[in-house]
Formats: structure tokens, C-alpha cells, sequence
């Protein structure tokens, strides 16, 4: 049942995010959608996938998308909207993955249960690699973001000056 609710939360919430014409409930929208994902990798006992689901993608990508649409635009509920052709376009390419998505389902092999007895040792693995022989380029990276970040709000506060 738990996962038809979270199944239910992500198909909906991508189809809002289709649908809406407001760059801020996209990305509210987004969030639904992300957290939702993440939701059903728990369920798979993917506990190492949903978490970097949450934090990398709901948490970061969700968070530099609100801020870079907060500090470049002039009006950050700008509404958008699509041309006829856009849609049908939209809606075909739709239509073809979705039926590759179907085939890909009906074609594999599926397997409950398989490697999830592993799956503890592989997180505990990948948090020791991070915590010593990674470290360093770990913190590079979080600190050249850092000032990407930094320099793109300058950049952006200095332009409407």
C-alpha cells in the first residue's frame, strides 16, 4: 500500500510539474517528485540511492534551482507557456518512452530481494572511502561549489544594480 502511495505522489506530482505554468510550484512540484523517488528506493532497500536522492537532488539541485531562479529573474513567478507544437511535440516523445519504458518492464527478468543481505556492507564501504581516501577531493568540490555559488549571487546582485 506504502507503495502505491509513494508511486502515486511521483506520477502525480511529474504531471504537475507538466502541467503548471509558475516556475515556483514546478519546483515545489519537483520536490514532490524527488522525494517520492526517493521514497520508493527506501522501499527497495536502497537506503544508500534514496539518500543521495534526497540530499544531492531534492536537497542541493532543488535548492540552486529556487535560488538561481530567485536571483536572476526580475519577476520569480514568471508564468510559461507552451506553443501547440511544443505540446504535441511533448506528448509524442512521451508516448514513445513511455512505451520503451513498458517494453523494457515486460522484456527483464525480475528478481525480489537479490543482493539486499550486501547492501549494508556497501553503504558502510562507500562511507569509509568518502571519510578517508576521498576526503580531500570531497571537500574540493563542496568548496568549489561553494564559490560558484557565490560568485553566480554577485554576479547576479551586481547586474541589477
Amino acid at each position: 500500500m506504502l507503495f502505491y502511495a509513494f508511486a502515486l505522489v511521483t506520477v502525480v506530482s511529474a504531471w504537475a510539474i507538466v502541467v503548471s505554468q509558475n516556475i515556483v510550484r514546478m519546483a515545489v512540484y519537483l520536490l514532490l517528485t524527488l522525494g517520492g523517488a526517493a521514497g520508493l528506493y527506501f522501499m527497495l532497500h536502497a537506503e544508500l540511492l534514496a539518500a543521495i536522492q534526497l540530499i544531492v537532488y531534492a536537497g542541493g539541485t532543488l535548492i540552486l534551482i529556487v535560488f538561481g531562479v530567485m536571483l536572476t529573474s526580475k519577476n520569480p513567478f514568471i508564468r510559461t507557456e507552451a506553443s501547440s507544437t511544443e505540446i504535441a511535440t511533448g506528448v509524442m516523445v512521451a508516448i514513445a518512452l513511455a512505451a520503451l519504458m513498458l517494453l523494457a518492464v515486460l522484456n527483464s527478468p525480475l528478481e525480489t530481494g537479490a543482493g539486499v543481505e550486501q547492501g549494508y556492507h556497501q553503504i558502510r564501504d562507500v562511507g569509509h572511502g568518502l571519510l578517508s581516501t576521498y576526503l580531500v577531493p570531497f571537500e574540493i568540490a563542496a568548496v568549489l561549489l561553494l564559490v560558484v555559488m557565490i560568485g553566480a549571487a554577485y554576479m547576479a546582485r551586481r547586474r541589477t544594480d
